[in-house]
């Protein structure tokens, strides 16, 4: 007899230590040898922390003291149950072998929890999880897949135990039901909201209970003028009423010519016009939506303290972005010359959840009235305005060369370092193929600004574009030398 292989793969705060544990006490008490080791995933969400464990299905008193030899690592087709906390990781788990047709049974929630590598990506980096879902179904021997994060949040507890009564209700494990359940008991806190996520994880597992119904995807704006009230909306609670009348006056050029075109201005100048500072950035964590959204998100009962702790690094560019402009744009410059706008970058752990720290970032919100006066806003207007101005004369010549320029506002996001890349591509396509082009030919111009878009778009570090470009891209500028 083999024994039964099982790999756990659990983000922080999960409880995948503790399902670990749970599986543990549970084959001590049905009298099975076990084993169980784990590997500490990297922080930043570039991997999950994974339990292995091994428990042989022979009680021990039919062994008559013999002892079997169990692995402490887990090998690439030899796993019997895979348990994956979150939709990726089952993809990160079936790249690696360690689901095979022959022999896995992969229980694994379909929520996601957007990764690093996802985040960073200049245009939508996010993850396809239909086809995370379609290999599990053709590569697994079984699989069980539903919801598990929005059952756990039902049973007010964590998701290991929606994921434990999964795997008990699976029917793979040498384990019974009430083994399982008493081993949750002994845990001790929580048990009984632990109990409740167990028994709708077993019930779903078994086909007792119907999964629930995965959220429906946002929906994304398609009609101009649904985008236009968005976008106002959007504004409004930006900067106010005014700065919902200057987007309306900019896009007045735009609403009678072509329909496709001024829903794409009309989206991306709404996101420009409100991009990322501290003020913005202050203003959404200290919103009460916020704090009611983290407190539904830990699963807190009313009159439980949560502790909310931001963690900020604020540096030059930050600070500079909330002066006047003419003390932005000098200390800006002063930076730029001596190579140091990365190089004092100060790294802040604030409780926004106590009346201290919540004082002190509401306090940049405050600031709100003043952007117009800033060093950030001048120049995002001075570019919006280059942008728009470079879009309304393509239009005269040609539809798709003008669609082409409008999706170049998809580089200029965030702040910081991000947004200097952005800027320094956007800025680099515009020289080399708007203002100045190749070719006279629109049909030929707008291919080309196509190509070096989603080649910036796809390579950060400015490589791929400027091959694109057939010259180096240069987002700063030179460090004076002594």
């Amino acid at each position: 007899m083999s024994p039964i292989t099982i790999l756990i793969a659990a983000l922080g705060g999960e409880g995948g230590g503790v399902m670990a544990d749970w599986l543990m006490e549970a084959a001590t008490q049905s009298g099975l040898p076990a084993q169980a080791t784990s590997i500490p995933g990297v922080a930043q969400r570039t991997g999950a922390t994974t339990y292995y464990l091994e428990i042989f299905p022979q009680d021990r008193k039919t062994l008559a003291g013999k002892e079997p030899v169990l692995s402490l690592t887990p090998s690439p087709g030899n796993v019997d149950i895979m348990v994956a906390s979150e939709l990726v990781e089952a993809g990160r788990a079936m790249v690696n072998g360690y689901v095979s047709p022959e022999r896995t049974t992969l229980i694994a929630s379909t929520h996601r929890i957007y990764a690093t590598v996802e985040k960073m990506q200049m245009a939508d980096g996010r993850f396809e999880s239909d086809r995370v879902i379609a290999a599990a179904r053709e590569l697994a021997k079984r699989s069980v897949l539903f919801d598990m994060r929005k059952l756990a949040q039902e049973s007010g507890t964590v998701i290991n135990a929606v994921l434990f009564g999964a795997m008990a209700g699976s029917g793979e494990l040498p384990l019974s039901r009430e083994a399982c359940e008493q081993a949750i008991r002994e845990g001790g806190r929580g048990a009984e909201a632990s109990l409740r996520g167990f028994a709708a994880g077993f019930a779903i597992a078994r086909g007792e209970r119907a999964a629930p119904q995965p959220p429906a995807p946002p929906r994304r704006a398609t009609e101009l003028e649904e985008i236009l009230q968005l976008g106002e909306e959007r504004l409004r609670d930006y900067q106010g009423e005014r700065y919902a009348a200057l987007y309306r006056a900019r896009m007045k050029p735009f609403l009678g010519g072509d329909r496709k075109l001024a829903a794409t201005v009309a989206r991306h100048l709404a996101t420009w016009m409100s991009y990322e500072d501290i003020i913005r950035v202050a203003d959404l964590k200290t919103r009460r939506s916020r704090f009611d959204r983290v407190r539904k998100e830990v699963g807190a009962r009313d009159g439980e303290p949560v502790r909310v702790i931001d963690y900020l690094k604020p540096g030059i560019e930050e600070f500079a972005s909330v002066l006047p402009h003419f003390l932005g744009k000098r200390l800006i410059a002063w930076a730029e010359r001596r190579g140091k706008l990365d190089a004092y970058n100060v790294g802040m752990h604030i409780r926004t959840s106590g009346l201290p720290g919540y004082l002190l970032v509401r306090s940049l919100a405050w600031l709100r009235p003043l952007r117009p006066a800033s060093y950030r806003y001048r120049e995002e207007q001075a570019l919006i305005e280059r942008w728009l101005g470079c879009v309304a004369e393509a239009a005269k010549r040609d539809a798709a060369l003008s669609w082409e320029i409008a999706e170049c506002a998809r580089l200029v996001k965030g702040y910081g370092e991000t947004h200097r890349r952005g800027k320094g591509n956007f800025l680099a396509i515009v020289d080399a193929l708007i203002d100045n082009p190749p070719t006279a030919s629109a049909a030929e111009q707008a291919p080309a600004i196509r190509k070096a878009r989603e080649a910036a778009l796809a390579d950060p570090e400015g490589k791929a574009l400027g091959a694109a470009l057939g010259r180096p891209v240069v987002w700063l500028k030179p460090v004076a030398r002594a």
